[in-house]
């Protein structure tokens, strides 16, 4: 099943999960520097990477629903899409709720904020692994005609374009 938004052949979903997955496990990774150092520092740097992968992630939301919409009904695919969906939704409410309870930058997160923010890097890990299984065993968004020789898909008449004897979505 192909994606329904592309960019030069390939998904839009799959080019945008990378930044908030990165921004929101980067928070994450420096929200554990912070314990383990003491050092505000790092959890300043966490308190800016959390609005920033709250954004992406919506981002990549808008064109996620826009793939998930296209999966037919009935399917296991459409089942797992719908948990990866609903997970991330928790996920980014999860972060919102540590950037909230941080307060001021420069404060040192409580205990609370920071268990928000472990929760929600948890979850992301459990939904990413949900996104790979739609893509990688399911072919959601995975060109029709995808196989191991299949050419590029800079290659005229590839680019957003249907395969032949298909009618574009």
């Amino acid at each position: 099943m192909e994606a329904k938004a592309k960019l030069f052949g390939h998904p839009v979903h799959q080019m945008l999960i990378v930044l908030p997955l990165g921004l929101l496990v980067g928070a994450v990774l420096f929200d554990i520097l912070h314990l383990i150092t003491g050092d505000n520092q790092w959890s300043l740097v966490s308190y800016w990477l959390i609005p920033a992968g709250i954004l992406t992630g919506l981002l990549a939301a808008v064109f996620g629903v826009a793939d998930y919409l296209k999966i037919p009904v009935n399917t296991r695919a459409k089942r797992i899409a719908r948990l990866h969906g609903i997970g991330n939704v928790v996920v980014l409410v999860l972060f919102a709720l540590s950037f909230l309870v941080r307060g001021n930058p420069t404060d040192e997160p409580s205990g609370f904020a920071l268990l928000l923010s472990f929760a929600g890097g948890a979850l992301s890990m459990l939904t990413g692994w949900l996104g790979g299984e739609l893509v990688s065993r399911l072919g959601v968004g995975v060109h029709d005609d995808a196989n191991l020789d299949a050419p590029s898909s800079l290659k005229e008449g590839h680019v957003d374009q249907p395969a032949p004897g298909r009618r574009a979505a």
